[in-house]
């Protein structure tokens, strides 16, 4: 595993959503990935409307039908394929993306 390396593509449930903690040496940051068919996608642990953690309870970003993020603290919706908010106190708004690539089995942070 490298240093770069978020986790194997086969621990994320299909649909799915889990957080994890990356340290890059210079900075520890709080990122979550969602995973939808045969696409991830990934963004910062953070909402737009108050700069807080998306997750109430550990690993919980997604709707129950799980086809939207939901910020557990006030119900913010958000789209999985871009993190746009379409209802909430900060709809209009985006999740900060974080740029990820895929190889071998492994999702990793992009190199560039």
């Amino acid at each position: 595993m490298s240093e770069r390396d978020i986790c194997a593509l086969a621990d994320l449930d299909d649909p799915g959503a889990r957080g994890f903690i990356i340290d890059t040496g210079e900075e520890r940051c709080e990122i979550f990935l969602v995973r939808k068919d045969t696409s991830v996608f990934a963004y910062l642990n953070r909402c737009p409307h108050a700069n807080q953690r998306l997750d109430a309870r550990p690993d919980r970003f997604l709707t129950t039908d799980e086809t939207r993020i939901i910020c557990g603290a006030h119900g913010a919706l958000f789209r999985i394929e871009d993190g746009f908010c379409t209802s909430g106190p900060c709809a209009g708004k985006h999740l900060e993306p974080v740029k990820i690539e895929i190889a071998d089995g492994r999702v990793r942070i992009a190199t560039d």
